[in-house]
């Protein structure tokens, strides 16, 4: 049996019918912006493996920093130990982030480091005998992970759980926000869609522990990107109600959006901050859940006396020392130059996909490129044409995408382009 035999009858892909799983590549070597197949072939990874690896495959000053740490300790116990590697990505995660955010809990996912947050703001209202608060509010459209708590504050009806929403506690839904990213901020309540976040937090406030959000960026729900002034306004908001705030930001931390952080387009710091993917620039598994001060020593002063989680790899010292050489790259390359480059790239080749028949619409933030259709697309075909392209997208819903690694050259990056645009005529 062949090795491409035995994953099709023996390994399940992500999001893939095991009985019918569709083409599948076999890649033997991967740098810089390129996957190698097990026929030599190449292909430009437009997706970043799913958005992580901003710095492009086995980057050097990576592999340097764990292959060192792998040779001192690959792993040991957080659970009343720690180490330098922790430290010091704790120390470069508090220069970078706002002043406030500064209490930092490792995990080694961003569906756990998801968890986690909503663990936080539940323990947080309890501290204050505010037990009847244990219920979210979020924004349709949103993705935040496939872990059980996680699913129940993504979008119940066309998100990707939406199969399990009678099995999920039952949470709280608003309008995704209405006005989007480039257009003029409504001061009307009404148009901006703000009313029915005033509306639940008047008549459900003392229910709720939380309002989580990926912020500017809504990524597996649509790749929607909406006005920062909801952001702010939603914010002010949920202070009034002592309701937490929390930005899931996994997808677009670290430069993807063109700010560092996409709240940074917003200018407000939530309670409850998580990161995850491009936080080791894609080359090891890492997350982390992030709030103030208030927030932690409340949670100290809740029935249980401690937070109420602890993974078997938090920390772990290999994903740390990779972490810390990822926020290296980012402290000392101008990667906001980088970002600008592919924006404007994108920008001005993508825009020949406006005009095609089936195309709903054309739009690029930061290193992000997306050309919307007007009905679903099989992936499989951006799949199977891969080796011939050279370029490997996982289109999904609607949208052909790509988020590809800030070191990404004008020429490659080109037939990126070229072959969305060629998807989106194909398909329509």
């Amino acid at each position: 049996m062949t090795p491409l035999e035995f994953d099709a009858n023996h390994l399940w892909h992500p999001y893939t019918n095991i009985a019918n799983p569709g083409p599948m590549h076999l890649i033997t070597e991967a740098e810089g912006v390129w996957l190698t197949r097990d026929d030599g072939t190449k292909m430009i990874d437009a997706m970043s493996s799913w958005w992580c690896a901003i710095h492009g495959h086995r980057h050097p000053a990576l592999i340097a920093a764990m292959q060192a740490q792998l040779d001192q300790m690959p792993h040991v116990m957080f659970g009343g130990l720690t180490h330098t590697p922790a430290i010091e990505l704790g120390r470069k995660l508090v220069d970078l982030l706002p002043d406030g955010l500064d209490r930092i809990f490792y995990s080694d996912s961003g569906s756990v480091a998801i968890e986690v947050a909503l663990k936080m703001a539940v323990q947080y209202q309890m501290a204050q005998n505010r037990t009847q608060r244990t219920e979210f509010a979020t924004i349709r459209g949103g993705y935040h992970g496939d872990t059980w708590k996680a699913m129940s504050v993504c979008d119940p009806v066309n998100g990707m759980h939406g199969l399990f929403r009678g099995a999920l506690s039952i949470q709280h839904f608003l309008s995704r926000p209405k006005i989007r990213f480039e257009e003029d901020w409504s001061e009307d309540d009404d148009t901006n869609g703000l009313n029915e976040l005033k509306k639940l937090l008047s008549e459900q406030g003392d229910k709720i522990a939380g309002l989580i959000l990926e912020p500017v960026v809504q990524g597996a729900g649509g790749m929607y990107f909406y006005h920062p002034e909801w952001l702010r306004r939603a914010h002010a908001l949920c202070r009034e109600h002592d309701v937490l705030v929390i930005f899931d930001e996994i997808a677009t931390g670290f430069g993807r959006t063109g700010k560092l952080f996409a709240m940074d387009h917003a200018g407000v710091v939530p309670d409850i901050l998580c990161l995850g993917k491009a936080l080791t620039g894609g080359h090891i598994t890492l997350a982390t859940t992030i709030t103030s001060r208030n927030v932690a020593h409340r949670i100290g002063q809740s029935e249980a006396g401690v937070l109420m989680h602890g993974p078997t790899y938090m920390a772990n010292p290999l994903a740390c020392a990779a972490a810390c050489a990822s926020l290296d790259q980012i402290s000392s390359r101008d990667w906001q130059g980088e970002v600008q480059s592919i924006a404007d790239q994108l920008t001005q080749e993508l825009a020949a996909a406006r005009t095609l028949p089936g195309v709903a619409d054309v739009r690029v933030l930061g290193a992000i490129g997306v050309i919307e259709m007007t009905s679903p697309v099989d992936p499989s075909v951006a799949h199977q044409l891969a080796p011939e392209t050279g370029v490997w997208l996982r289109p999904f819903a609607r949208n052909v995408y790509c988020m590809p690694p800030y070191v990404i050259s004008s020429d490659e990056l080109s037939r990126v382009t070229q072959t969305m645009v060629s998807l989106a005529r194909g398909h329509s």
